[in-house]
């Protein structure tokens, strides 16, 4: 997952969910594990699904 949060060391990075936590209000909180560090108390609208690497690689073979 791509972490979005510009007030957070990890903004920009892609990590892994590693918990999953509903909060009193109904709504799912996430822990994110990164290579070096996690973090904790995640909204949704703060992640979003990363660029597949095989993808990537693909994609910059056909601009060369």
């Amino acid at each position: 997952m791509l972490f979005s949060d510009k007030h957070s060391e990890y903004d920009g990075e892609v990590g892994e969910i590693t918990q999953v936590a509903e909060t009193m209000f109904g709504d799912e909180t996430y822990t994110v594990s990164f290579e070096d560090g996690q973090e904790a108390g995640i909204p949704a609208d703060a992640l979003e699904e990363a660029p597949d690497e095989e993808t990537n690689e693909a994609e910059d073979a056909e601009a060369e």
